[in-house]
């Protein structure tokens, strides 16, 4: 959502019937399918909620590291300590085994690393890691993290944001150089992200390290913007970024088997909260 244009009522949050604290779980549910970044009133308009009631929400919640208030006191996006336990039920997911065996099988398929990730912060997040069978790799382990800005994945998420917290978060991030080819002019680099949505695909050309290059796919979701993307690596000597957009098909067909896990995931926690 960009917060320079008129936001709109979307679906709305009922609150009715729940404890205070699950209604803070709620809010803090809703504001996770949309945008990093967020206004007050922007709130009100979404969720169709008062303004006192959301005021006094999100004061609790950024007085419990939940939230963070931006320097111009009138944003706020996720804390520190929201985006420690969302790392944590990542890295511990219920559902782990499972989604290292879809990473498994395209490891196989592709013959190179594969990782599934997510964006915390300005970083990239190595939720999990299943590495290629060939004596020359990278060694990365689950809980690494990779900045954004350098990362397929990290252009892959950060992708879909709007235009006022992505030019925010590009102008905010130190885009600093890992190599001659990490993008660090903030203009470049967000032009090359409306490219992503376009393709609906990130690269990664050699910007982190020299010789690694990458590619990332969304793990796709029908509720709000996704936070995981899907991604191989190879070295250079064995792919090309020509080679790694022919394996396009078969990522995306990992990533919606993804998808379905996730599903499953939201239709079980509906089912126990009902």
């Amino acid at each position: 959502m960009d917060d320079t244009a008129e936001p709109t009522i979307d679906e709305g949050l009922s609150l009715a019937g729940e404890t205070p604290a699950l209604r803070l779980v709620s809010l803090l549910e809703f504001i996770s399918t949309r945008d990093q970044i967020f206004t007050l009133q922007s709130l009100v308009v979404q969720t169709g909620l008062p303004k006192p009631t959301l005021h006094r929400m999100l004061q609790q919640l950024e007085g419990a590291g939940l939230l963070t208030r931006h320097s111009d006191g009138r944003h706020y996006g996720t804390g520190a300590r929201l985006r420690r336990m969302a790392e944590d039920v990542l890295l511990n997911d219920s559902r782990q085994g499972a989604r290292r065996m879809i990473l498994t099988q395209l490891a196989e398929e592709v013959g190179e690393s594969c990782n599934l990730t997510a964006v915390s912060g300005n970083d990239v997040i190595y939720l999990d890691r299943v590495e290629t069978s060939h004596p020359l790799r990278v060694h990365l382990e689950a809980g690494s993290r990779v900045p954004i800005h350098a990362s397929a994945s990290g252009k892959m998420i950060t992708s879909q944001y709007g235009d006022t917290p992505r030019r925010r978060l590009l102008t905010s991030a130190q885009l600093r150089a890992f190599t001659a080819n990490t993008v660090t002019d903030p203009d470049v680099l967000d032009e090359e992200l409306g490219s992503v949505r376009q393709l609906g695909y990130a690269l990664d050309r050699q910007e982190y390290l020299e010789g690694l290059v990458c590619l990332a796919v969304l793990i796709p979701t029908d509720i709000g913007r996704s936070n995981q993307a899907l991604a191989i690596q190879a070295p250079v000597i064995r792919k090309s970024i020509d080679d790694l957009v022919e394996l396009l098909p078969v990522v995306r067909a990992a990533a919606k088997r993804m998808a379905v896990l996730n599903e499953i995931d939201r239709d079980d926690a509906t089912a126990s909260s009902a």
